[in-house]
């Protein structure tokens, strides 16, 4: 039977809420970080997954502007750039066959369809290039700048109107701690904190639900957020805490884990060097509005035709 982690830190929920909000307390981040995509809109071809790792230089501000460049690991070019000032976010797709490089423009609050299609897949030699092409403006012009800000700077819990309930749960997983068989399993304790917000008289609709592991603390593990019809949108794991910046002064994880179930994919995102991490710098709002400068054929997510 899987041994269950000890001691377990008790907590109410005001203390849960000002652990979320420790870690929302970092106003910027600018660093370099190791990038793992996985894309499942083509697995049943089993290709090679071309855009499983690479290198991105990321800068992300308060509140919800990101600059992203991500770049082949072994030759240095670049993959694709993004950018969101909050409001609106563009995506240069730079690889690939040279009609499916594109210029993607939008709102983030909107809902798109997935870019390239979601037709019939044919596998095999030549179903597989026209996949791998097809998957790389798939998968990079569904990818939305704001989906790593949402997850890199958390929006601060307790806002007014809202509501709060904690309650213990418990976990089987496998077990990650340093020098454990590759086998081996334990039971974790949680906290999960919800927040919701009200819909009338009886109802509520569910915003985030905090996950809070209590192994020897209080330490924000994953993050989950909602849709108005309960979906769940965007699920979010942090693990590796490290102190980050020169000074040192916030205890950040280390690696973080995004993963978007309507979407297909998941983000697996590592600082390089956590405490060489560039904290709570002011950047101004222009650094956050990507240009075409590669005069890529522009697509217009909100006009829905390219221009």
């Amino acid at each position: 039977m899987p041994q269950l982690l000890s001691p377990l830190q008790q907590a109410d929920t005001t203390r849960l809420i000002e652990e979320v909000n420790r870690n929302s307390q970092v106003r910027s981040l600018r660093g370099k970080v190791d990038l793992k995509f996985l894309d499942n809109s083509f697995a049943q071809c089993g290709i090679a997954e071309e855009y499983t790792a690479a290198d991105a230089d990321i800068t992300t501000q308060r509140p919800g502007q990101i600059y992203l460049t991500i770049q082949d690991p072994f030759i240095g070019t670049k993959i694709a750039e993004m950018s969101s000032n909050g409001e609106k976010f563009w995506v240069a797709v730079l690889r690939g066959d040279q009609k499916y490089r594109r210029f993607v423009t939008g709102t983030n609050e909107a809902s798109y369809e997935r870019i390239g299609g979601e037709g019939e897949i044919q596998c095999g030699k030549d179903g597989n290039k026209a996949a791998m092409q097809q998957r790389a403006v798939s998968a990079f012009s569904g990818l939305r700048p704001q989906h790593f800000t949402d997850a890199l700077l958390v929006h601060p819990a307790g806002e007014p109107g809202l509501i709060y309930a904690s309650a213990e749960v418990f976990a089987e997983e496998p077990d990650m701690r340093r020098g454990a068989k590759k086998s081996a399993r334990i039971v974790r304790g949680y906290y999960q904190l919800e927040e919701l917000r009200p819909e009338g008289e009886g109802r509520a609709l569910l915003l985030r639900r905090f996950w809070l592991d209590r192994f020897g603390g209080i330490r924000l593990a994953r993050m989950q957020t909602f849709d108005e019809r309960g979906t769940l949108e965007t699920d979010v794991v942090y693990r590796d805490p490290r102190p980050f910046g020169e000074g040192r002064q916030y205890s950040l994880p280390a690696e973080i884990e995004i993963t978007r179930p309507q979407d297909r994919y998941s983000i697996r995102i590592n600082y390089q060097t956590p405490e060489s991490v560039r904290l709570d710098q002011q950047f101004p709002p222009e650094a956050f509005v990507l240009q075409n400068k590669d005069n890529l054929p522009v697509v217009d997510l909100d006009a829905r035709k390219p221009e």
